[in-house]
């Protein structure tokens, strides 16, 4: 839909796509990346989390990182190349100029049948 504006871009960041629940020296989960509800982020968790995606944004499209190693290591952060000092999107990793073709396809579900259905829950939710 955007890969021939010049002005906007969609990337998926796929950092996350891989990645394992970090371990500690005993081998179970680290609870220290974890909030107290063992489900959310905590500050640690976070911040690991915002570097990878820090990271991939500048990765080209690609060759982006998708997974993270927890390491909790501050120089695994990535520096913008003074050569590329931008975020990496299709076009300018080297695609937007190529041949490259994404198909055109249509949604498998009709407009209508998301209406429909909305308008069921509703009703449903209601009674």
């Amino acid at each position: 839909r955007y890969e021939q504006r010049q002005d906007f871009a969609v990337v998926i960041q796929p950092f996350f796509r891989n990645t394992l629940l970090p371990l500690d020296s005993n081998g179970k989960p680290d609870m220290s990346f974890f909030a107290a509800d063992c489900f959310h982020f905590s500050v640690r968790g976070y911040a690991e989390m915002a570097m990878a995606l820090w990271n991939n944004m500048l990765e080209p499209v690609g060759e982006k990182q998708t997974y993270n190693n927890f390491t909790h290591d501050r120089s695994k952060l990535k520096c913008p190349n003074p050569e590329k000092p931008f975020l990496s999107t299709q076009r300018n990793s080297g695609f937007g100029n190529s041949d490259l073709n994404l198909e055109k396809t249509e949604s498998s579900v009709p407009y209508w049948a998301v209406i429909v259905t909305a308008v069921a829950g509703v009703l449903v939710g209601s009674l």
